[in-house]
């Protein structure tokens, strides 16, 4: 049974064909990747798929259901989003901002319980902030306020994850941190990526999907797509393969 999935996808914005006829399957253990250029419509399809934007034509479904007729809090149970840039326009706690992703699971006017706030300082722990719960939100740094929006997605508890630049305002450690645990999922968890790094697409993703500029897409197995030939037509520069102790890895070429 899939977890997400979408049948010949149509997506335009005002001129622009950003996905045409797209089918995608995304299943339980698997971590895509979605790759492409600035502007091809990375974002623009994960909002898609969350159910935040409607589409041209073709159907999405989570867990086999048509997301429209799915409610917002149904979605929300169900399908996470970590979008681009965080914004704080109240002051609050770091936990405070955490178990805003409890809130799908929560009854009207209930207040968090005590394990909630026991799974939140959980995620915290796991993306390395112990001891930043009462720590102001509007204090951190834009690379603390990224793992917080990390933490909040994963005290959410869904089984479908859509994470739109997730290593945004991370250092290399933290990058590489934050990628292995959230892909090091059990069975039960699908992931989807947007990265501009394809080096980590290689190293933590198992599928990808290419979003060229004229709408068309490529997707399968990282092992097959990921090639020099496909990464160079796909961002319109030479692309050149490095092999080391079975790793993969793609630089840029000089021209």
């Amino acid at each position: 049974m899939s977890l997400l999935s979408c049948n010949k996808l149509d997506i335009k914005i005002a001129e622009k064909q950003i996905c045409h006829n797209l089918s995608l399957t995304i299943n339980p253990g698997e971590n895509w990747a979605i790759l492409g250029m600035n502007g091809c419509g990375k974002t623009t399809l994960l909002h898609h798929l969350a159910g935040l934007l409607p589409v041209q034509a073709g159907e999405i479904q989570v867990n086999e259901t048509n997301i429209e007729q799915l409610s917002r809090r149904q979605i929300a149970q169900q399908l996470s989003l970590l979008l681009q840039h965080q914004e704080d326009y109240f002051p609050g706690t770091v936990l405070e901002a955490v178990l805003v992703g409890r809130h799908p699971h929560l009854k009207s006017w209930q207040w968090e319980t005590d394990s909630d706030k026991q799974l939140a300082l959980e995620a915290l722990q796991l993306v390395g902030l112990n001891d930043f719960a009462d720590r102001a939100i509007l204090t951190l740094s834009g690379g603390e306020r990224q793992r917080v929006a990390l933490a909040t997605l994963l005290v959410q508890q869904t089984a479908i994850r859509l994470l739109d630049e997730p290593v945004n305002h991370l250092d290399i450690h933290h990058q590489h941190e934050v990628m292995k645990m959230i892909s090091s999922n059990n069975n039960q968890v699908a992931n989807v990526f947007v990265l501009h790094d394809v080096n980590l697409a290689v190293r933590y993703c198992d599928h990808v999907l290419l979003m060229p500029e004229n709408g068309e897409t490529i997707q399968g197995s990282c092992d097959k797509i990921l090639t020099p030939e496909n990464l160079s037509a796909l961002y319109q520069h030479p692309i050149r393969e490095i092999t080391h102790q079975q790793q993969r890895w793609f630089i840029a070429d000089s021209h």
